[in-house]
């Protein structure tokens, strides 16, 4: 699992505390703005509903007039007065002029400009307030319907209009006997009111009808409207109560009453932007101030994360590579001031820095002490190979084989001056591998059934080893395993390097040694040196392991070619690392 750290912690922990305010505020807000369009909605269905009723009211005054004309004396008798002259006599003259007063006042009468006229079968004339003209009674006849009609006028305008029979009876009759009362009006009277209703603060109300068209106020916008008209029919709106439209990006509330009257229906819409922008401009100023808050916590959160939990860190890292011996770490304070973890930094230093002296003291004495030991081991490689090299010498100056002789002392003499140059602590693994060809070549007089072969690459030969650590794997090899078996006579030295780690390999095809007796001396090379044991293989383990470290010695294991296979491993890289220690000039850091 991931760790998380103080900083991480703060925020999460105020993120934690914001999350309720804000589900909180969040559903308050919801619940506010559905009780504002609730609200709204029923405020804007009221206003329309009482537009739409005084509009209903003028209206059914002006299809009352044709009731309160057929009262009159002069319209009452003119559905009986006949004349079947082309040209109206006086009396008929008179009474018309009597009805076009009357009807002139009863236009008077109302707010709106209307028109009224009176057809007459038996005077076969129409009768208005400034002419009385005959009328084609078919054109007549086609016009006679029931309710309100309308007819296009030219430009955006539309002409209503109403047609009474009298006495009541079926329109279809009325062309030939009694009376036919037309009261009209066009829709500017219509646009007057919208025009007045909009100065109250609504936005564009217009009438709109499905077969006829739309009756726009004169200052709305009349794409806008066009738009959502065909929005609201799109998506099956067009009917009564209040929706909710989209139209360019933005979302109107939109409010519908039908005229029962004239059967068309008043549209009122309102941007919600509008209606909403005091809600979104507190939601703003709470999301701004939200925001603010979680940022000062974070800077918070990050001054406590900076000043308490990075140098926490910055002493546990620092413990973690003292633990690791890494004894030249130091801490740098940060800031001014002199706060807490400055001194804390500052004692630490100090202990460091005196952890460091001591062990630079202990690690001089114990350089020095593995020096010591190192010389020692080395010194007792030295006389063990003489005594045999003076026997043969011996033999051959009895049997008078003085090239022999000769030959032996010469090697013997190479041998003599490579293993009194103790003073150099490692040499060039070529000079080791010359020595170890010079005790070869003896030991080929001493034997003459003996062969070896070197397999050493070039780079391997350049590297650094301490002296008289392959002769002696190679005498064993000799003496333990080809003497000992009359059939033997083989020694291959070969060398490898893998990047990190050297090898140099001495095998024979003697008599090997069994699984267990392997394991055993194996083991015995990493304890200290018994006294049936020989001091050869166990000097060479203990120096490479004090030069070159733990994983550096010999390896034993079966060689392929029968007899023992026996394998000096060092590090070059601590090698490397040795050479490049400035302490002790020249001495080595296990």
């Amino acid at each position: 699992m991931p760790k998380v750290n103080l900083f991480s912690k703060i925020v999460g922990l105020f993120i934690i505390m914001l999350l309720p305010i804000i589900g909180l505020y969040s559903y308050s807000n919801h619940i506010s703005t559905e009780v504002l369009d609730s609200e709204l909605n029923r405020s804007n269905t009221n206003q329309l509903v009482f537009f739409q009723n005084q509009v209903n009211s003028s209206i059914d005054l002006l299809g009352l007039w044709p009731n309160l004309l057929i009262q009159d004396p002069d319209i009452a008798n003119l559905r009986d007065y006949y004349v079947e002259l082309d040209n109206l006599d006086l009396p008929a003259i008179t009474m018309v002029k009597r009805i076009q007063t009357k009807l002139s006042i009863q236009e008077s009468s109302s707010n709106w400009k209307s028109n009224l006229a009176i057809y007459s079968p038996t005077l076969a004339r129409v009768i208005t307030v400034n002419d009385a003209v005959p009328y084609n009674k078919e054109t007549l006849a086609a016009r006679l319907k029931r309710g309100w009609q309308v007819k296009p006028l030219g430009g955006d305008g539309f002409r209503f209009s109403l047609m009474t029979a009298l006495p009541y009876n079926n329109l279809s009759q009325a062309t030939d006997t009694g009376l036919l009362i037309e009261v009209s009006f066009d829709s500017s009277n219509i646009q007057g009111m919208l025009d007045q209703f909009k100065r109250d603060g609504r936005r564009d109300p217009f009438y709109y009808n499905e077969e006829w068209g739309t009756i726009y106020n004169r200052t709305a916008d009349q794409q806008l409207g066009n738009r959502l008209i065909a929005q609201l029919d799109e998506s099956g709106l067009l009917v009564g109560g209040s929706h909710t439209v989209q139209v360019n990006g933005e979302r109107y509330l939109v409010n519908i009453v039908r005229s029962e009257t004239i059967g068309w229906d008043l549209i009122d819409y309102i941007p919600l932007s509008d209606v909403l922008q005091p809600i979104n401009q507190t939601n703003r100023l709470f999301y701004y101030s939200v925001g603010l808050l979680l940022l000062m916590s974070c800077l918070i959160a990050y001054m406590l994360y900076a000043q308490v939990q990075v140098p926490i860190k910055q002493l546990v890292i620092s413990f973690q590579k003292l633990k690791n011996g890494d004894y030249g770490v130091r801490l740098t304070p940060k800031g001014r001031g002199n706060n807490e973890f400055k001194f804390v930094f500052i004692r630490f230093n100090l202990m460091v820095q005196q952890i460091q002296e001591l062990f630079e003291n202990v690690y001089l004495e114990k350089i020095h002490v593995r020096e010591a030991k190192l010389k020692q081991l080395q010194s007792q490689i030295n006389p063990h190979f003489f005594y045999n090299c003076f026997s043969f010498i011996s033999s051959m100056a009895k049997l008078e084989n003085y090239q022999s002789v000769i030959a032996m002392s010469q090697n013997l003499s190479n041998y003599y001056r490579y293993t009194t140059r103790q003073e150099r602590d490692l040499v060039d693994a070529r000079e080791e591998i010359d020595f170890v060809r010079n005790y070869l070549d003896i030991q080929q007089m001493r034997m003459s059934r003996l062969s070896y072969e070197l397999d050493i690459p070039e780079h391997l030969l350049r590297f650094q080893i301490p002296p008289l650590v392959i002769q002696p794997l190679v005498e064993n090899a000799v003496i333990h395993g080809i003497e000992q078996s009359p059939d033997a006579a083989r020694i291959r030295i070969s060398g490898e390097y893998d990047g990190e780690f050297a090898a140099i390999t001495v095998e024979d095809n003697g008599v090997g040694l069994d699984p267990e007796r392997l394991f055993s001396l194996q083991y015995q090379l990493t304890r200290p040196m018994e006294q049936e044991m020989g001091c050869g293989l166990w000097n060479v383990h203990q120096r490479l392991h004090l030069r070159f470290g733990a994983s550096s010695g010999i390896v034993l294991s079966p060689s392929p070619l029968g007899g023992l296979k026996v394998q000096i491993r060092w590090n070059v890289t601590r090698e490397k690392q040795i050479e490049q220690t400035p302490t002790g000039k020249g001495h080595h850091n296990d």
